[in-house]
């Protein structure tokens, strides 16, 4: 008798749709939860916060990466020593402009006259690390007094605060990147004792092209760089040649930076206090008094801060004081000889 065939029974569909359908809200409701309670990641750095009030609104767009440097991150002192870095390197470098020598944009007629002659303490303020944070720096432009502005090369905004400093009447210098011993990274357009003597005066040349409305150079970071004789003597070839002056910023006790450069011909003069190694209004106002008893004593001296807001704080309130008491704040530029 033939067999009868059976017919495969087949499951329907709907359940495993079913499924895969709760599965996927499951996963949506999920993520939604978590987006709604996770916490913002867009914070903004502190220690360069300056009151919206306080400034003009910025024109520009801030920079789409803005990582500072972990409280860790380490600057060199007069002493070779490290301490917390009033300033570290705060968004990513812009692509380098070209290092054809530029014409030097005319200097702004300044409304406060220069104080030699008169017998006053004169006391040079000087703001390094700038182009980087601009809502701070123009905070700095502001002032009813002379600061000069030191502007690091080929950072996304230094280009801009060097020409708006120089249009105020502010001083401005370019903040020269060289090699430490510590081996951080100064930034671009670094000099390096690797370097061969055509490459650091290409160097430095391409650095001023890059602001010319510098009028002046110290150096940033640098404790291994200005130490070194020849490298010295390369970079004054270059002041020499582009009839710039120099300030030794001081960040190691071994530089021999102001002796070459005087020795050379240059214009020159040196740092006699940082003001912001502690990131404290009270403190910045106590490193201001010490500047102005030492301009008392020696008849002038040169303080040098960072774009941070304590320190603008100490600066706009005590800038005033200062002046009363007849200290004559004046620019880095009438203080080298």
């Amino acid at each position: 008798m033939p067999r009868t065939k059976r017919r495969r029974r087949t499951g329907s569909p709907l359940l495993p749709t079913l499924v895969l359908f709760g599965l996927g809200l499951g996963c949506c409701i999920a993520a939604g939860v978590i987006w709604l309670w996770s916490p913002d990641t867009a914070t903004v750095t502190a220690q360069h916060h300056v009151p919206a009030s306080a400034v003009t609104p910025l024109p520009v767009t801030p920079p789409a990466v803005a990582t500072a440097a972990p409280a860790s991150a380490a600057t060199e002192t007069e002493t070779g020593d490290e301490v917390a870095s009033p300033a570290p390197l705060a968004v990513e470098p812009e692509s380098p402009e070209p290092t054809e020598p530029a014409a030097a944009t005319p200097r702004a007629e300044s409304p406060w006259k220069p104080a030699a002659g008169d017998g006053h303490p004169r006391l040079a303020i000087i703001i390094d690390d700038c182009g980087q944070w601009p809502v701070t720096e123009r905070a700095f432009v502001a002032l009813d007094f002379p600061v000069t502005l030191s502007v690091l090369p080929h950072v996304r905004y230094g280009a801009a605060i060097a020409r708006e400093a120089d249009a105020a009447g502010k001083g401005v210098m370019l903040h020269l990147p060289m090699q430490t011993i510590s081996g951080r990274y100064p930034g671009p357009g670094t000099i390096t004792v690797k370097m061969d003597d055509e490459a650091i005066r290409a160097e430095v040349a391409g650095d001023l092209a890059a602001l010319p409305e510098a009028r002046g150079v110290n150096n940033h970071e640098g404790s291994l760089a200005t130490a070194n004789r020849r490298v010295m003597n390369d970079v004054a070839d270059v002041l020499v040649r582009e009839n710039r002056y120099w300030i030794d910023s001081k960040t190691s006790a071994a530089s021999i930076a102001a002796r070459v450069t005087r020795e050379r011909g240059v214009p020159t003069a040196s740092r006699d206090v940082f003001l912001d190694n502690v990131d404290d209004e009270a403190a910045v106002e106590a490193q201001l008094r010490e500047a102005a008893d030492r301009a008392r004593e020696d008849g002038s001296a040169i303080a040098i801060g960072h774009p941070r807001e304590a320190t603008l704080l100490a600066v706009r309130t005590l800038g005033p004081e200062l002046i009363a008491h007849g200290i004559d704040l004046t620019f880095a530029s009438d203080l080298v000889h």
